[in-house]
């Protein structure tokens, strides 16, 4: 069946976010077209973490099996001291998959790219390229997209998936994204090339210490191995425009224990991401334009929540498209817009503002990094408290959002030993 020549939905961004979402209202029977700025599609960068959350949704879309075979299922999370290595807490997560009935994926980010990019294409979305959307406009009906080229496409709706430094979000709500001060340098390469340097290959490790973390996890079936390395950069602190520069990434773990510092030369050079989100906003619809995944809520990387809560946003608004629509009827845009601001837009600055406190927790030095420790010791491993608030069932209305965790305060906690 050839694609309608106005679609449904105009998806600006084919990134994972974008072709999610198409793909979650092309399964709803919605003619979907997506616009591609790239002449090609694709993903740049390594590894992705998958939570119950997200794997609940690829079960539900039919694609859970093929995440499985191309990505790998760890048996634990473990975090150290950056510094000594000493474990502080680990989840089992065998024991996880139990409690939330989904497993907990590590795959690499083309590869989930990729298994959303074939199952649009055999839903029948409209997958083009080369497509630069420079602006938007409000229609009678909808709204359209202006292109570089100077051609328009319109739609009843357009979906604004075109990620951290947003087009739409520019022009429809015109903050400045903050940044961290942070940066991150990843790396995948064969594990051959690892397994003599202390690594743990069936679990996840994340390493945090004074102003730098370093995370560690098996990719395609355990074939590769994926590393991040993120620190604070002095250059940036220091307002200098070029931060993030591999002179500094050195110099951020030579304190760190022998298993970091031995992967810190794999690290890619050529390439790195300076660490930056936007703060929470609560309009996401204007008209008949909706943001979503980094467009909407761009989080720094702490909860490993990105890529997830742009899959659940496409997932919810479909579904309010489809439970709303009555049968040879066309659906009612603004209500299920409304209804998909109204659940995901708290939900999502729940994890923004987490992520930002997470991130400080994990970096922290002296005294306060003791204290850290010695709270994170005090866990018991099957403690889900943290979690259930995040890894359960997706919420589609505000009544199911679960409740957010209860802090624990450092001040009271007893360093089990002195500072260095």
């Amino acid at each position: 069946m050839n694609p309608p020549t106005t679609p449904d939905v105009l998806v600006v961004g084919g990134g994972i976010g974008g072709l999610a979402a198409a793909f979650a209202l092309a399964r709803k029977g919605l003619g979907v077209r997506v616009l591609e700025r790239a002449k090609e599609f694709g993903e740049v960068g390594a590894g992705l973490q998958l939570a119950p959350n997200c794997t609940r949704i690829l079960a539900d879309y039919g694609l859970l099996d093929e995440a499985r075979e191309l990505g790998v299922v760890p048996a634990g999370m473990v975090m150290r001291d950056a510094l000594d290595a000493r474990e502080l807490t680990r989840l089992d997560l065998r024991d996880l998959e139990r409690r939330y009935g989904y497993p907990y994926l590590v795959i690499h980010r083309s590869d989930l790219h990729g298994i959303f990019l074939r199952a649009c294409r055999r839903a029948g979305v409209e997958l083009l390229t080369d497509r630069t959307v420079v602006d938007y406009e409000h229609t009678e009906h909808g709204a359209r997209v202006v292109l570089e080229d100077g051609s328009a496409e319109h739609a009843p709706l357009v979906i604004a998936a075109d990620g951290l430094h947003s087009v739409a979000r520019r022009k429809l709500v015109g903050d400045e994204v903050v940044s961290s001060d942070y940066v991150a340098y990843r790396a995948a390469v064969p594990i051959e090339r690892v397994r003599e340097n202390g690594i743990a290959e069936h679990d996840v490790t994340v390493y945090v210490g004074p102003r730098c973390h370093f995370v560690q996890y098996a990719l395609r079936g355990g074939e590769m191995f994926n590393q991040v390395a993120v620190f604070e950069s002095p250059k940036a602190k220091a307002g200098e425009a070029d931060w993030g520069t591999p002179d500094e990434l050195d110099a951020a773990f030579e304190a760190t224990c022998d298993t970091v510092r031995t992967g810190i030369p794999l690290m890619w050079r050529d390439r790195w991401w300076q660490m930056m989100d936007r703060d929470p906003v609560e309009t996401w619809v204007h008209g008949r334009i909706a943001l979503l995944g980094d467009a909407a809520h761009p989080p720094l990387q702490y909860m490993a929540q990105g890529a997830i809560m742009a899959i659940e946003d496409g997932w919810v608004l479909a579904e309010h498209v489809a439970r709303l629509t009555d049968e040879g009827e066309l659906p009612p845009w603004d209500a299920a817009l409304a209804a998909y601001e109204a659940v995901r837009v708290e939900h999502c600055r729940r994890v923004q503002s987490t992520a930002r406190a997470w991130g400080e927790l994990w970096h922290l030095d002296g005294e306060a990094r003791l204290q850290r420790n010695a709270v994170l010791r005090g866990r018991a491993v099957d403690d889900y408290a943290f979690t259930d608030w995040i890894y359960g069932p997706t919420a589609l209305t505000p009544d199911q959002e679960p409740p957010m965790f209860t802090p624990v305060p450092l001040a009271g906690a007893r360093p089990e030993e002195p500072a260095r």
